[in-house]
């Protein structure tokens, strides 16, 4: 190991000495090949193929089952898949699931299954039962109906949380629209999909897929490979010989031109883009290491030329990145960030720059020498880790790679010239065919995306091309008086609404599995009061106060007193029902019409803030707020739905905030009119 940490000094020596151009630099020796730690093989009968790497270093052991099966498509019951992992585990036929991860706690061990393989850790002195576990639970799984309908349960409840996710969405529809929705990288799990899959397929599915030809075991730790031998045929033994089917489906291509693709999201307080071309890039290529360095200089990190540019020099986004995958089959390169919507076409211009720039100019020696030290680096840490040397022992089987590839790490990557880097970014990130793909608020980011003179063409939430998102025009009867007479009157009516002197209400909510309490207190005299904690750690996350004559706001610890306008727009909102000061109010104006969730809603905007108010029923929906941070401008919003009467007055009962470091949806539990708050909840 002390010969690898040489290496690498002497590597990062050589570059730094190459970026001072002004002195002559001395001509490095070969680079040495690196011992990765070679394993020893055998195959059982039924074909499943073992390599054992043997490290005594610590009294660990580690392995990793992985069948490496073709891809295939699951149609009208995608979901088969992700539910037989997720099944999984969930004991044996003949061990209950209390019982087999009692027993897995008892060992200190961490087992995990799939429905394409399985990982367990733990101590080596139970390195033999840790197997049996693992071999248990990946051949006698116990399939249940009552866990099916849990797991079921979970994807649905998933995809609704998503179902507004801007980046969730621009997932889905970049792979549709690179792969096709018939290609097993462009399907997608739905709801239907999902309720479509039954017990016997998940069932039927295992014993299809969960087969040992094409089935690796790596075994790496403080072992005998006598020892291990015996083990693994043992646990193995019942595996019985099968081929997983091999499917066909049509290979992706590039369009034709290049493209701007366009998902409207009326609810996107920031714009998502992804610039993609598929590419057919394989580990074994001779311009393999090329494609790297090409994508490390243009977006793998922060020294790349996307995050210099969008970030560090526009302060457009918290990061831009690009990858390029290799492998057996289609994959695709990547360029990505997510802006704010006033700078989205701005985005997109400088993406394709930086994309045309590393297409025709040969990178410096300094971007490649940084380029390469990253690569060298993380090779050099990564190289220590036993779950790196399982996956490179996998690799270099799966995907057919010479014997000494990881050998010849360093020496492949030092090799690479500018010349390479600059045939690799021509060859795999497209100028021509290149999909342009934004998810964003159609009525702020359309305009300026026109405007680039790039052929456009519109899709839905899955993929499916639909027309130009068309601008409503507000009928001239209309006016703020009206869309708020309207809200009044669905709420209850202004002699309802007018005996409410205190509301409060209280929500909870969770996030990262942690609950979160929600309370909102206002009064008619122009009082709020806003705390959010997490009771479980004794914090208060967020705490707001306005009173007619000053506010502030706390976060985390940090006090920020409201002043100027900014105290005045949030003394607007300090009233259980504010939109009772709208009408004659020369600061609200109604601006359009826009969509919320697929609710078409007028939009009345004051000087902070922006108002949507449901076209049929006249409730509000959303409220849209910006705060700026220097040249930094973000949006938050709250959506309001599921509203219901207490005391002759209708509240709503679910809020869902988005905008934030992450989305929070909060329940009401309790709402308090007229009792529940006083004077002392606004200091």
């Amino acid at each position: 190991m002390k010969k690898i940490y040489i290496v690498a000094l002497s590597i990062f020596l050589s570059i730094a000495m190459q970026a001072q151009n002004d002195r002559q630099q001395p001509k490095p020796g070969p680079a040495p090949k690196v011992n990765v730690g070679k394993p020893q093989s055998f195959t059982l009968a039924n074909g499943l193929k073992v390599m054992v790497v043997e490290n005594s270093k610590l009294p660990r052991v580690s392995f990793n089952l992985q069948i490496d099966n073709a891809p295939y498509t699951e149609g009208s019951k995608k979901g088969v898949d992700d539910l037989t992992s997720a099944l999984m585990g969930k004991g044996t036929t003949k061990i209950s699931k209390d019982a087999f991860n009692e027993e897995i706690d008892f060992l200190g061990a961490d087992i995990n299954f799939t429905s394409s393989g399985a990982k367990a850790y733990g101590l080596s002195k139970y390195a033999g039962r840790i197997l049996e576990l693992m071999a248990q639970g990946s051949l006698d799984p116990n399939f249940t109906q009552e866990e099916l309908d849990k797991e079921k349960a979970k994807l649905i409840e998933g995809l609704k949380s998503n179902e507004k996710n801007v980046a969730t969405t621009l997932a889905r529809v970049e792979n549709v629209l690179a792969f096709g929705k018939n290609h097993p990288n462009g399907e997608f799990l739905s709801e239907q999909t999902i309720n479509n899959v039954t017990l016997n397929d998940v069932i039927a599915h295992y014993h299809t897929y969960f087969v040992p030809t094409n089935a690796y075991l790596v075994v790496i730790g403080d072992v005998k490979l006598a020892d291990v031998k015996a083990k693994v045929e043992k646990a193995f033994a019942e595996w019985d010989n099968a081929v997983a089917p091999q499917t066909t489906f049509v290979n992706p291509r590039n369009v034709q031109y290049s493209q701007i693709n366009f998902i409207d999201m009326p609810n996107a307080v920031q714009s998502e883009i992804a610039v993609v071309n598929t590419t057919n890039l394989k580990m074994t290529d001779k311009d393999y290491f090329a494609a790297l360095m090409a994508n490390q200089i243009l977006g793998g990190g922060a020294e790349g030329r996307l995050f210099l540019n969008l970030r560090e020099k526009h302060a457009w986004t918290y990061g831009s990145y690009s990858s390029v995958g290799a492998g057996k089959y289609t994959t695709k390169f990547r360029a990505s960030a997510q802006v704010r919507n006033a700078v989205t076409d701005s985005a997109v211009v400088e993406i394709l720059n930086e994309l045309k720039k590393i297409r025709t100019d040969l990178v410096s020696d300094a971007d490649l020498s940084l380029a390469k030290s990253k690569f060298v680096g993380n090779f050099v840490m990564q190289i220590q880790k036993p779950e790196t040397v399982a996956r490179y022992a996998l690799l270099t089987e799966t995907q057919k790679l010479p014997a000494d590839f990881y050998e010849n790490y360093i020496k492949n990557i030092t090799a690479v010239t500018p010349q390479d880097v600059l045939e690799a970014a021509k060859k795999y990130f497209l100028a021509d065919n290149i999909r342009i793909i934004v998810a964003g608020k159609g009525s702020e980011v359309l305009t300026g995306l026109e405007k680039l003179k790039i052929p456009m063409f519109y899709y839905d939430k899955f993929g499916t091309p639909v027309q130009k998102p068309e601008e409503k025009k507000v009928d001239p009867s209309i006016t703020v008086k009206t869309v708020v007479d309207k809200y009044i009157a669905a709420i209850g009516g202004e002699t309802a609404i007018k005996k409410v002197k205190t509301v409060a209400i209280i929500s909870k909510g969770t996030v990262q599995g942690q609950a979160l309490d929600f309370t909102i207190k206002s009064s008619s005299e122009g009082k709020l009061a806003i705390d959010m904690l997490m009771p479980a750690m004794g914090m208060t996350i967020m705490k707001q106060r306005i009173t007619q004559d000053s506010g502030y706001a706390e976060n985390q610890g940090q006090k920020k007193v409201y002043e100027g306008d900014e105290l005045k727009a949030k003394q607007e909102q300090a009233h259980p029902f504010f939109e009772l000061g709208f009408v004659n109010n020369p600061n609200v104006s109604l601006v359009g019409i826009e969509k919320v969730n697929d609710i078409e809603a007028y939009v009345l905007k004051t000087s902070k803030a922006r108002m949507f108010y449901d076209i049929k029923t006249g409730y509000r929906v959303a409220v849209e707020t910006e705060k700026k941070n220097g040249d930094q401008v973000t949006k938050s919003v709250i959506y309001y739905n599921d509203y219901k009467d207490v005391k002759g007055v209708k509240y709503p009962f679910k809020m869902n905030v988005e905008g934030g470091p992450m989305p929070l949806e909060f329940t009401v539990n309790e709402v308090k009119v007229n009792e529940g708050v006083s004077n002392s909840d606004f200091k």
